[in-house]
């Protein structure tokens, strides 16, 4: 089979490999759509732990090819998405709910070879049934909505709150939904790309930003959108810029969600006087522990405007061209589909 192999750092290749067999209690997935996603970018660039050589794509949805023997509950000609993140179950963080955090964690796409191929191996305690009628492209933003659920989760977001949604990429604009579904009034998204901008506003943001402005005093300034700050923050760019506008742009007693991922080692500067006099709470949202089913059954309701964000699809012969550039100006989601 195909797949689309990061061999070194710097260095992804397509390449002839052979198809994987099922272990036990695996599946054998073919796989029908894997979205490209910015930690696919940090991989590429050694600024995010893996192992190498390995097959990358971690948001991948497909269809069951086949089972191994002790395979349940699932049977060939199943459409799945696979959450990628393989905790242990036994470790202090698995027995206290926080399996993101697990000693042992490995990663479908990361660590084991994931979804950049024609057929991708899934123990079937990682695969969740979607339903046969979803399109496979909407099933592939599984993984990525599991963790924006996780970052609501944290954020705490009550009805009548006024958001600041900072970076505006895939999630950032899931972001946005996720926000007024969850009763947020006022939603406010920033980012330099005008078409990103224009799209924010189409999926319910009510204010957007233009972030090569004063995004401060835009936001947060005397004659802003919100006078003195919003009640929650959510830092979605994965960007030192945005880390530290995030604490100015929180009201006195408000939040901010660090979620993007910004490039191990990079450091920001923060005034601990201005964190204590404002109560501000600080926390962060890694990974997506226990929200991969709540994610697919969100997607399978149709509640969320996915069409929107995919830019474009893609053969896999164009994977590594694509991860190993830059976003395209305008750029959302692109989605691999063997």
């Amino acid at each position: 089979m195909q797949a689309a192999r990061l061999v070194s750092v710097g260095r992804m290749v397509l390449e002839e490999v052979a198809q994987p067999e099922p272990g036990p209690d695996d599946l054998l997935v073919k796989v029908r759509a894997c979205g490209i996603c910015g930690s696919d970018r940090h991989m590429f660039r050694g600024e995010y732990p893996t192992a190498l050589p390995v097959t990358l794509g971690h948001e991948f949805c497909g269809t069951v090819e086949a089972v191994g023997e002790g395979v349940t509950r699932l049977a060939p000609g199943a459409l799945i998405t696979g959450d990628p993140n393989i905790a242990c179950g036994h470790c202090a963080q698995c027995r206290a709910g926080r399996p993101n955090l697990c000693d042992s964690l490995t990663a479908i796409g990361v660590f084991r070879d994931g979804g950049f191929a024609d057929y991708v191996i899934v123990p079937q305690s990682q695969a969740i049934e979607l339903p046969a009628r979803l399109s496979p492209l909407h099933g592939a933003f599984s993984e990525p909505l599991a963790c924006c659920l996780h970052g609501l989760d944290v954020a705490r977001i009550q009805p009548g709150d006024a958001v600041a949604v900072l970076g505006g990429g895939v999630i950032g604009l899931i972001m946005v939904q996720l926000a007024r579904l969850a009763g947020a009034t006022t939603v406010i998204l920033s980012t330099r790309q005008a078409p990103r901008r224009d799209l924010a506003e189409a999926l319910g943001a009510t204010h957007t930003v233009d972030a090569a402005h004063d995004v401060i005093e835009a936001i947060a300034g005397p004659h802003g959108i919100a006078p003195g700050g919003v009640d929650v923050v959510l830092e979605c760019a994965g960007v030192a810029e945005t880390f530290r506008q995030g604490p100015a742009l929180a009201r006195r007693g408000g939040a901010m969600v660090i979620f993007g991922v910004v490039p191990k080692g990079e450091e920001v500067a923060v005034s601990p006087y201005d964190l204590l006099v404002k109560e501000l709470r600080i926390e962060s949202a890694w990974l997506n522990p226990l929200t991969h089913g709540r994610a697919a059954v969100m997607i399978a309701s149709g509640v969320l405007e996915l069409d929107k964000l995919i830019t474009r699809t893609i053969p896999l012969a164009e994977v590594p061209a694509v991860v190993g550039a830059a976003p395209a100006f305008g750029e959302i989601k692109i989605i691999a589909v063997p």
